[in-house]
């Protein structure tokens, strides 16, 4: 697996899949979450009310991932996955952090996905450190034994989270 770390908008890239940091309802919301539904358009939303919710209110609950069309994106697919809230470390974020990356990886594959994009999943608003969030990413994706995905991109709009994830790919 091939993994970069590309600076800019993750709505715009040419991927197959590129994965959402949502929110348990999958209904949009802030961030990268709002940018993607914004730019897939009306479709992603209503795709996403169709999917089951597994109690009131969560489609998706933490650590898990959904997958849906791009829409009106470039990607294929969107991949929906919902990182932990950061309580300081010791609340089981960094295995609910690598679990999204995990069944992301996993949809991707099943589906024939052969490049993908992920967002720094938990580094907004959610308030995860961005160099433990790094860590956890690039050794996650380094466990990755499947054929596919052979692309991921590592999307950041922001170049102090860039720099993070270029330090733990040289690592």
């Amino acid at each position: 697996m091939r993994i970069e770390v590309v600076e800019g908008d993750i709505t715009a890239l040419a991927v197959d899949a590129i994965v959402n940091a949502a929110n348990e309802s999958l209904l949009g919301g802030g961030g990268v979450d709002g940018a993607i539904h914004r730019a897939a358009g009306p479709g992603l939303l209503a795709e996403c009310r169709a999917l089951p919710e597994i109690r009131p209110g969560v489609r998706c609950p933490t650590g898990e991932a959904r997958i849906t069309g791009g829409h009106r994106l470039p990607a294929r697919f969107v991949i929906h996955t919902v990182g932990p809230v950061w309580h300081g470390g010791d609340a089981g974020e960094p295995a609910l952090l690598a679990a999204c990356y995990a069944n992301a990886l996993r949809l991707a594959a099943a589906h024939g996905v052969a490049s993908i994009a992920f967002p720094a999943i938990s580094c907004g608003v959610f308030g995860y450190p961005h160099a433990r969030a790094a860590a956890v990413a690039i050794a996650r994706l380094r466990a990755w034994d499947a054929l596919l995905p052979v692309h991921v991109q590592l999307a950041c709009r922001d170049a102090g989270i860039a720099r993070e994830y270029r330090g733990q790919l040289r690592d």
